[in-house]
């Protein structure tokens, strides 16, 4: 069963620094691709940033040179280091297995929200 556990969320000010961690379990962690998704308020979820088979990773272009994904395999965890906060940044953010069919993903996490204050 699979059990995704976002956390580091907060309010920062624009311009400001957070790091959100997402401790999995229940997946195959070592062949699993997994991605950044955000939701704001009233808009659909969109895919930020994402680590793929070959390890290379994918950002959307709103947040290119301003947030960093990386992965730690011996803790199942995966991170999002975001520089450079804007307060189009404000949304709830999850971490999920990535594939072309993300937005059919059944299970998501409670999420971390994260909010920039300008």
């Amino acid at each position: 069963q699979v059990r995704l556990v976002e956390s580091g969320g907060a309010l920062v000010q624009a311009g400001g620094s957070l790091r959100l961690s997402c401790v999995a379990s229940g997946i195959v962690w070592a062949n699993t691709p997994m991605a950044w998704y955000r939701q704001a308020p009233g808009k659909q979820r969109e895919l930020v940033a994402s680590y793929d088979r070959g390890g290379y990773t994918n950002y959307v272009d709103s947040v290119k040179g301003r947030f960093t994904m990386s992965r730690d395999n011996a803790k199942n965890t995966v991170y999002l280091q975001m520089n450079s906060l804007k307060s189009e940044d404000t949304a709830v953010y999850h971490c999920n297995r990535f594939n072309n069919n993300w937005r059919g993903l059944s299970y998501w996490g409670q999420g971390t929200q994260v909010t920039v204050s300008s």
